[in-house]
């Protein structure tokens, strides 16, 4: 199994000044890269300061330039926000000026807030549709000329200039959840980006389950990667836990407003929704936000993830975009990079050699 990172810049007061965000992501890059994380993922989202992030591409390119090996990917680009021209030329130069590093994630996307400000007021669950029309035309973009005559899109022959570095193009991953979005994505060869979001453990193999069947019932295509990502936060102490989890419940009240429209947002900073709205839930109380979470000292996390490995996680994420502050996203990296890294590195290691006597 490997490890990736979830980054992206935020801010959530305007006394933080964009100097210092811009320089903690950069650091957190620079970090990652040199410990030895396969991918880094930034979001797309608009009009919110918790996650800055207009155009995701812009920021990998970025990255690219103070970074040396580390993938780059999408963790998602919106498919409504989109259309087939746009996406397959500036996703194409993003793959050339990173230096053929571009993974390409895409989703149908998740915050109604955006979706009434970014794609007429229409319900996030019809972002679905949009995704499916939008990325076999990006495909066939990338690869020749190409008419376009859908339900959401339409242009005479065009070409996407440039290709991409990377032959055919960079990998596509999709962001799922339901079995209907794990069978498509498989069966048009892309691997797959998921969360159990705060869920249970059992979520993990859940999840996992998918992907065997939606493989399984797609054998013309070789096996995709399945990636999954859950917020993250490794600390010293046991009793430490108290920070992260205050933390993750607070994101937690702005995400519900985002999610469900429910809440203010004033100049782009979200107001978490009253904690009497969430008390009692189960993803709100502390001990299962505890549980569920990637939250714990390095043998306690190490624990956790070998239910993502039994499950069949080619990849696992560290989401560390949750108003985490910034001195316990460093530790975190650092903790992942000195004393969980080497643990799956042996692991793996060891499946080789009895590979290899078999």
């Amino acid at each position: 199994m490997k490890f990736a990172v979830s980054l992206t810049m935020e801010r959530f007061s305007p006394d933080i000044p964009m100097a210092r965000v811009k320089s903690n992501l950069l650091e957190l890059a620079r970090m990652a890269d040199e410990g030895g994380f396969e991918t880094l993922w930034t979001a797309e989202h608009h009009t919110i300061e918790c996650t800055i992030s207009p155009n995701p591409l812009m920021t990998l390119t970025w990255l690219a330039q103070h970074t040396e090996q580390i993938r780059l990917g999408t963790s998602t680009l919106v498919a409504p926000y989109w259309s087939p021209i746009r996406l397959a030329g500036e996703a194409a130069l993003c793959d050339h000026l990173t230096g053929g590093r571009l993974e390409f994630g895409i989703a149908r996307g998740s915050y109604q807030y955006e979706f009434d400000r970014m794609a007429g007021g229409m319900p996030q669950q019809e972002g679905v549709a949009y995704l499916k029309e939008l990325v076999p035309a990006v495909k066939r973009l990338w690869a020749e000329d190409y008419a376009h005559d859908g339900h959401y899109w339409k242009f005479p022959l065009a070409a996407g200039v440039p290709k991409p570095l990377q032959k055919p193009h960079p990998p596509i991953w999709v962001a799922a959840r339901d079995p209907g979005t794990f069978d498509w994505a498989v069966g048009i060869g892309a691997s797959i980006l998921s969360t159990p979001l705060s869920a249970p453990p059992s979520e993990v193999a859940v999840l996992g389950e998918k992907f065997r069947k939606a493989v399984a019932d797609h054998p013309e295509v070789p096996r995709p990667r399945l990636m999954m990502q859950r917020r993250t936060c490794v600390y010293e102490r046991e009793q430490d836990w108290e920070v992260a989890v205050g933390h993750a419940i607070a994101y937690g009240r702005a995400f519900e407003n985002l999610f469900q429209n429910i809440g203010t947002v004033r100049n782009g900073f979200p107001e978490g929704v009253p904690y009497e709205s969430v008390k009692g839930k189960d993803n709100y109380d502390p001990e299962n936000i505890r549980r569920n979470l990637m939250f714990g000292t390095p043998d306690e996390v190490i624990e956790k993830l070998l239910d993502y490995e039994a499950a069949g996680v080619d990849q696992y994420c560290l989401g560390l975009t949750f108003n985490l502050p910034f001195e316990l996203q460093k530790k975190t990296i650092k903790l992942w990079v000195d004393e969980v890294m080497p643990v799956f590195a042996a692991r793996e290691r060891d499946r080789a050699r009895q590979a290899a006597r078999a």
